[in-house]
């Protein structure tokens, strides 16, 4: 996290370090708890042995919260529904996950709704951005609504972000290859939708490692993969506008130190 202010007691008061674990926790502690570094550092979250922190982010203490899973589904819901804790609190449910394998992939906090979009990307390159309230605002702890129709194709998802259109973003694969590609040349989409080809991976074997997105340098030519120029991506096409029937009957947990 980059905090400039953090000198400043206002700013500290009012400013909030909010944590989402990959077993569907999150935690929200104040700035000031974080004010006087050690060069050592300090204990922020106390997380499970079968757990690890997976996104962390600086709010206002009035942002919304939406966190996704690799399953396809992302939950949304106010960061008020998330009390302060201390430091070495382990937090509360913020999303309920399938059996299995499933887990958090991230976490975005949204407080400009009229500029950011939500962008989601798949393990096989595949990538769309909707708005933010297509995410309609649930109770935290319940098991969120579709967020990628997930096929063979697309694989899972590994990765959602908040982003505008004056950004890039940078998507690596587990290769190493990265591309670098313009946010706004992402088409919008319905959330149920399974989104666009990003990145061709069929031939190379490859899934997707880490997307992140980065200022637009508009001197900058956006880079391509291979030098070649990627193919033109087909429309978006929405195959699940029905709403999920089971989104949110996570409701309301206990408000405890523990998930």
């Amino acid at each position: 996290l980059h905090v400039r202010k953090l000198r400043d007691e206002d700013f500290c008061k009012s400013h909030y370090v909010v944590f989402a674990t990959q077993r569907g926790v999150i935690k929200k502690t104040c700035l000031t708890e974080y004010s006087r570094p050690r060069t050592n550092g300090v204990n922020a979250i106390n997380i499970n042995d079968d757990d690890r922190v997976i996104s962390v982010a600086l709010t206002n203490g009035t942002d919304e919260i939406i966190m996704a899973n690799r399953n396809g589904r992302a939950i949304r819901f106010s960061e008020s529904a998330v009390r302060t804790m201390g430091r070495n609190a382990t937090g509360v449910r913020g999303m309920m996950l399938d059996d299995g394998d499933d887990e958090v992939v991230g976490m975005v906090c949204v407080n400009d709704r009229d500029r950011e979009t939500v962008l989601v990307v798949s393990e096989q390159g595949y990538g769309k951005r909707s708005v933010v309230d297509d995410y309609r605002i649930t109770n935290r702890g319940g098991k969120g609504v579709r967020t990628l129709n997930i096929t063979d194709k697309t694989g899972r998802v590994v990765a959602i972000k908040s982003v505008t259109e004056d950004q890039d973003l940078m998507i690596i694969n587990k290769s190493g290859i990265t591309l670098r590609l313009r946010v706004a040349d992402v088409r919008q989409a319905g959330r149920a939708t399974q989104g666009v080809r990003l990145i061709d991976l069929k031939k190379r074997n490859d899934v997707i490692s880490s997307v992140c997105q980065v200022p637009t340098d508009d001197e900058e030519e956006v880079e391509t993969v291979d030098g070649t120029e990627l193919p033109e991506a087909p429309e978006a096409t929405d195959t699940n506008r029905e709403e999920d029937a089971a989104d949110n009957n996570g409701g309301e947990t206990p408000e405890t130190d523990n998930p």
